[in-house]
């Protein structure tokens, strides 16, 4: 399918903003001839310019995503509704609450990873991917809540890297890859976790270096006080230690604490054990996933590092950000080929500047987009995993069972799709079928509820 680059918010709708909140303000002073001189522009263009109707190419990619969402449960009003999030008469284009980048209690936010998708579901999300840092242990516990809402879980984590220019000049900077699964997923899901698993240890010590450079600063803070905050069996991290420090009065609030020590490079600031950047990506295509760069526009010089992770594998950049702006990084992503994402980042702290769950307005064709890319990279991982399982289990061995399809031949199938989403061709759905496929000839044969169960607990 052809498609054409979806429209982000314009420089004048900003500038419109900016005018309007600046008037708004309280006992402001009368606005001088050039305030005047820029509002009567502002409202010139307003009123010459509307907002175009959603396009045909929209609509559709609105459909199979809504589609996509629902699980092949197509409503007779997704083009209509847009689940809400379409106005009236169609004076704008469509989009579907995405949330991509998201933080639990199982890494350093505050809300669990139940309570993140009540709130997504509140806030109208359709699609939601946990995110926490170098660990997917409360993706189960997300999937599991999201089946009481009309919500679709990705499967993802955030893992912690470090980036070495290639040329060798210039210091090592941290960077953040985002890794997005199949609804069953990663492959090689050992090795995954191996990866991970190291990066947690080494979160340990880094804690344990910050807190020394915090007591030479004269800010002593105990390890088991910052334990404690990050939890039995979560690996501690900044905003751990940055809570410690509010909590001990060494400062007012987190933001205070991030600002004045715990940046990258700050005075109180260490390194783990992370892997390099290039590796990690590689991890992620190896296992299944689409390798997406986190909050570039944090990097001091983005360039060389895309560069390098998109040679590696990279799938895609985040560019869509909370305060509605589509980030100057557009370019490089257009330059080097990757795919536009975006999410909130949140953590739900105690900051109201803090975006919101579902705050990023990711068009929905740059959804579409990365739906196109990973759905037979997922497609794959899932022909790896039942495969895998197939033989762990015996699935087509034991005597009196045997199967009519074979999963790269369904995999196919729902891979000729001329439309994403047109039939149910998620990576779940292909599994499901391969069950339902199974023919039990004999009673000394498992049911097929035994057989997925059994499946099932071998992949989580």
């Amino acid at each position: 399918m052809t498609t054409t680059r979806p429209a982000a918010t314009t420089e004048e709708e900003e500038e419109e903003e900016a005018v309007v909140a600046a008037s708004a303000a309280a006992n402001a002073a009368p606005p001088d001839a050039d305030d005047r001189e820029q509002q009567k522009k502002v409202r010139a263009r307003k009123k010459k310019k509307r907002r175009r109707a959603p396009s045909e190419e929209e609509l559709a990619a609105l459909r199979s995503v809504l589609r996509w969402a629902r699980r092949g449960e197509a409503g007779d009003d997704d083009a209509a509704d847009c689940g809400g999030h379409l106005l009236p008469a169609g004076r704008r284009r469509p989009r579907v609450a995405v949330e991509l980048h998201a933080h639990s209690t199982r890494s350093d936010g505050s809300l669990s990873p139940a309570a993140l998708v009540e709130r997504a579901h509140r806030n109208g999300v359709k699609v939601f991917a946990l995110t926490d840092h170098d660990t997917m242990a409360g993706v189960a516990e997300a999937m599991e809540t999201a089946k009481e809402f009309s919500i679709r879980i990705i499967p993802a984590v955030e893992i912690s890297a470090v980036y070495s220019p290639s040329n060798g000049s210039g210091a090592n900077e941290p960077v953040h890859v985002l890794a997005y699964y199949g609804s069953w997923g990663p492959a090689k899901s050992q090795e995954l976790e191996k990866v991970l698993s190291s990066i947690r240890e080494g979160r340990y010590t880094r804690a344990k270096e910050m807190l020394s450079k915090l007591r030479n600063l004269g800010m002593p803070l105990n390890f088991e006080d910052v334990s404690n905050i990050a939890g039995s069996g979560v690996a501690p991290g900044r905003v751990h230690v940055a809570r410690a420090m509010v909590e001990a009065g060494y400062v007012d609030n987190l933001r205070q604490a991030f600002s004045r020590y715990l940046y990258d490079g700050g005075p109180a600031y260490a390194t783990g054990s992370e892997p390099a950047g290039e590796s990690v990506v590689q991890l992620i295509c190896r296992t299944g996933g689409i390798a997406v760069l986190a909050h570039p526009w944090a990097l001091k010089n983005p360039v060389p590092v895309i560069k390098d992770l998109k040679a590696a594998g990279l799938h895609a950049i985040e560019v869509y950000r909370s305060d509605g702006k589509l980030s100057g990084l557009s370019d490089l992503a257009d330059t080097y080929e990757l795919l536009k994402l975006g999410g909130s980042d949140y953590h739900g702290r105690d900051d109201k500047e803090e975006p919101d769950i579902g705050s990023v307005d990711l068009p929905v064709l740059a959804f579409f987009r990365f739906l196109e890319a990973a759905q037979p990279i997922w497609c794959n991982a899932i022909k790896e995993i039942f495969a895998n399982a197939t033989e762990r289990t015996g699935l087509n061995g034991p005597k009196g069972c045997h199967r009519t399809n074979s999963v790269d031949d369904l995999c196919d199938t729902c891979l000729s799709s001329p439309e994403l989403g047109e039939t149910d061709d998620s990576e779940a759905e292909v599994l499901r079928t391969e069950f339902a496929d199974i023919i039990l000839s004999n009673r000394s044969c498992k049911t097929l509820i035994e057989q997925r169960a059994e499946i099932t607990s071998l992949l989580h």
